[in-house]
């Protein structure tokens, strides 16, 4: 039994006093019996799809396009890629993503005897790789005759050059069925960087490449689908047109997409999942944003495999001020994640993240994973490039629905591109360098492990069963103990620059 002094429960939390923030409330410690390193918080992203960081990377275009997704996957996470763009730039930033060379290559690019130096350019630039499979008609139902690699041609004048005339011919391969294991045991005794796998008919059905062997021992928690291939998530609107968009990004092997809007209840929303469950079952799809518990069940009535919620807390967002919809962010969750847990729907906090601290309670309230923006945002592996403002190192942050990224099509997201007035219900500025994800995230999930052994809890099931339980107890803070909380009564402090902002 719990005493008057140890704190409420979330049901007397979320009471009819109002909504809540992260900030207007502490989690209160329980007893630990475990080290840090025992806690485990793998997730449930999905109905189909698990994690093992609880960490997505939101679709904006100053966040998240392939070098984004593809460190978010190699650390445990996914991102999600933006739709303000064409088409061809979003299937191409997920086929860049998809074809990251980590364990079998299932689907290899290969060129012909006849295709230049110039063709393999054009792949290096496009996909970041440049060991290329040669077959006798430049498809992967012809034989294997050579491959191309940057050995061979780095430092060629002429690029017109065809590559019969400067590949290796009868490269060393491996059999269709060999392992993982196997197929990189033949690279370290030959001591090459490429192992094509053919057929008994000489034909390349997959590649295995050095590189990896670094990269499964630097990223053992790395997201991967069947095929070991990175996860990969992309956003689309509501409209009609976005079903091309989504049939061409089915096509290089898109695991899940996000319906992008501002507000996901609504017809348009609904028929869209049920449209994207029947054409393209293998996808699984994540409804929303959503706020309140209604919300949610009619888009999991619809078919969603995931809910998206938060309506306004983002750091870029003004939509409470400017429409004023919305809800205070803690309790969207609360109450969202209620509904999720009822019909066995993972549910995603999006929005409002601006701290360690805040994933932690955002994820106490139920939420199965966070979605990042602004935390992301001044990373290496964000779109694009660094300025400087008053000697701090900077990189550009846009809401979607700012003026300048719904000129460039981030309107769809709030079913208002084709109107002759525009509200405005994001910002534009800038945040602080947090250096690589690949420092940054670890640092996030190791806060998180703190906070779950503060709790005393092992896993996130663990966590969630102690919010219903009541046995995870809460307390409300008041305007003056958030600032204890925080840093205080310093003539001046410095942070460590890994936690900057937090």
């Amino acid at each position: 039994m719990t005493g008057s002094g140890d704190g409420i429960d979330a049901t007397t939390l979320f009471g009819p006093q109002g909504g809540l923030t992260y900030d207007d409330f502490i989690l209160l410690p329980d007893h630990i019996s475990f080290g840090v390193n025992d806690v485990d918080v793998s997730t449930r992203f999905t109905r189909s799809l698990r994690l093992n960081l609880p960490f997505v990377s939101s679709p904006m275009d100053t966040v998240t396009e392939s070098d984004m997704a593809i460190g978010m996957a190699l650390l445990g996470g996914i991102g999600i890629i933006h739709y303000n763009n064409t088409i061809e730039e979003q299937v191409r930033q997920v086929e860049r993503a998809k074809r990251f060379e980590n364990g079998f290559i299932t689907d290899p690019i290969v060129l012909g005897p006849m295709h230049t130096i110039r063709d393999a350019d054009k792949i290096k630039s496009e996909y970041g790789f440049s060991s290329i499979p040669v077959t006798e008609d430049g498809t992967r139902a012809g034989k294997l005759i050579g491959i191309v690699t940057g050995r061979d041609t780095d430092f060629e004048e002429n690029r017109d050059l065809h590559l019969k005339d400067v590949m290796t011919p009868n490269p060393v391969t491996a059999r269709k069925g060999v392992s993982l294991q196997e197929a990189n045991e033949v690279l370290r005794k030959t001591k090459k960087g490429k192992l094509p796998i053919v057929d008994a008919k000489g034909r390349i059905v997959a590649m295995v490449c050095r590189r990896d062997l670094i990269t499964n021992e630097e990223y053992p928690l790395a997201s991967k689908d069947a095929a070991k291939r990175l996860l990969v998530g992309a956003a689309l609107s509501t409209h009609d047109e976005d079903k091309e968009r989504l049939a061409e990004l089915a096509k290089v092997g898109l695991d899940v997409v996000v319906i992008d809007s501002s507000q996901g209840d609504s017809v348009y929303q609904a028929a869209m999942i049920r449209h994207i469950k029947s054409k393209h079952p293998e996808i699984q799809v994540i409804g929303g944003n959503v706020v309140v518990e209604r919300q949610c069940r009619r888009l999991i009535a619809a078919g969603a495999d995931a809910l998206r919620v938060g309506m306004g807390p983002g750091s870029i967002c003004i939509t409470q001020e400017t429409v004023a919809v919305g809800r205070p962010q803690a309790s969207a969750v609360y109450y969202c994640a209620k509904a999720g847990r009822e019909a066995g729907v993972p549910v995603i906090a999006d929005g409002g993240i601006a701290s360690a601290g805040h994933v932690m309670k955002a994820l106490a309230l139920g939420a199965n994973t966070v979605m990042m923006g602004s935390l992301l945002a001044g990373t290496q592996e964000s779109p694009g490039e660094y300025v400087y403002e008053s000697g701090r190192r900077l990189k550009r942050y846009r809401g979607m629905a700012s003026a300048e990224a719904m000129r460039a099509g981030g309107a769809k997201r709030y079913f208002s591109e084709r109107d002759k007035i525009k509200v405005v219900q994001g910002v534009e500025g800038y945040v602080a360098d947090r250096g690589s994800l690949k420092t940054f995230l670890p640092y996030l999930a190791q806060c998180l492990r703190h906070g779950m052994q503060e709790v005393g809890c092992r896993t996130l099931d663990e966590l969630h069963k102690a919010l219903q339980s009541s046995q995870l107890r809460f307390e409300r803070r008041t305007p003056s103990a958030q600032r204890e909380g925080g840093v205080h009564s310093l003539f001046d402090y410095k942070r460590p620059e890994v936690a900057a902002g937090n």
